[in-house]
């Protein structure tokens, strides 16, 4: 138990968290090659270590277009994913983050979506998901726009998260 407690600490050191420039600022297109394909399976292991469902790279201070989630028991990769289409029907749930102390609050998403991007092979991917696969796409790809969940609630839910997150701690802090 403490070599997880400890894993999990090692990989909330290495995620930039709330008030890191680096969470706001737009990513950017990337090329798959050898590098990337590493640093893919760094944040896997992140992701992980960290209990999360999903990671993009500007959370581990890399601004590039990269995320990888878990879809039930499958990994993926996008490269230079973009949602090409939102249904027009929502739902507001909790949602939590890895770079909020893995926090929740209330965001409004779109119930189903549309998105294009590339795998780690350089093929062409087109991903039609609902509901809270939907949920994890819009999350880690508002990462890759400079966008949290803090700035997609509201102003009473964001009140709230900043009172509980300055009251967190992370894994491993005293």
């Amino acid at each position: 138990m403490a070599g997880d407690a400890n894993t999990r600490a090692s990989a909330f050191r290495q995620i930039r968290q709330f008030g890191d420039p680096v969470l706001k600022e737009s990513s950017h297109d990337v090329v798959v090659d050898e590098e990337l394909r590493e640093l893919v399976e760094r944040m896997k292991k992140i992701m992980h270590a960290a209990d999360g469902v999903g990671l993009a790279a500007p959370q581990i201070g890399i601004l590039r277009k990269i995320i990888v989630f878990q879809l039930g028991k499958e990994e993926y990769t996008l490269i230079n994913p973009e949602i090409t289409w939102r249904s027009e029907e929502t739902i507001t749930e909790p949602e939590g983050c890895l770079s909020l102390a893995s926090l929740a609050t209330e965001v409004e998403r779109a119930e189903k979506v549309k998105v294009e991007a590339e795998d780690l092979d350089g093929n062409h991917v087109v991903l039609e998901l609902e509901g809270l696969n939907a949920r994890i796409l819009q999350h880690e790809i508002d990462h890759l726009n400079g966008l949290m969940i803090i700035d997609r609630t509201s102003r009473e839910d964001r009140k709230d998260l900043l009172t509980r997150l300055a009251r967190t701690k992370l894994p491993g802090e005293e």
